[in-house]
């Protein structure tokens, strides 16, 4: 960890918060919204290509109009919503207390493939700020960017590296 103490109880706390940005996926994937929500903090901010929900209410109102309009971008063979699957995967947690900073690369596939087969489709980052509130990690903050559009890719800049900046400037 590139300029990182690494502090007692950091496999517990980075186990929780990978545990939570899991369980943030199937509950988008599956429409779960009450547990959608309850992984942010009441005043959390989520940041994606619809714009910015700052508070669970906004937060609520914003996922649930982007879940039901990607039905009409993505088909089955037989023109029905496709079921989207979200995958997480090189993650990086950087813990200073009781606040934490992650970046991840996620992609998605959907079965709008020949014969209803997988097909890869978008990928991007996660660019996460997260607390321990009651014992429990939740977003305060998730940033989600689209390599795919313009305007919302990652930059040129290793993530990580931005990562590292931004829990820098907090432990100031």
């Amino acid at each position: 960890m590139s300029g990182a103490v690494m502090q007692a109880g950091y496999a517990e706390d980075r186990a929780a918060i990978e545990d939570l940005m899991a369980r943030y996926l199937f509950a988008m994937d599956w429409g779960d919204y009450e547990a959608y929500l309850d992984m942010f903090t009441e005043d959390g901010e989520l940041e994606f290509v619809r714009g910015t929900a700052k508070g669970r209410q906004a937060i609520s109102e914003s996922v649930r109009a982007f879940k039901q309009s990607i039905g009409q971008f993505y088909k089955d063979a037989d023109g029905n919503p496709a079921i989207l699957r979200h995958i997480i995967s090189q993650t990086v947690i950087r813990i200073e207390g009781d606040r934490a900073f992650a970046v991840a690369f996620w992609w998605e596939m959907a079965n709008d493939g020949p014969g209803g087969k997988p097909k890869p489709g978008t990928f991007g980052t996660y660019e996460d700020e997260l607390v321990k509130q009651d014992g429990r990690w939740l977003f305060s903050k998730r940033r989600i960017l689209n390599e795919f559009l313009e305007g919302r890719g990652t930059g040129e800049v290793n993530p990580v590296r931005l990562l590292d900046e931004r829990a820098q400037r907090a432990r100031a």
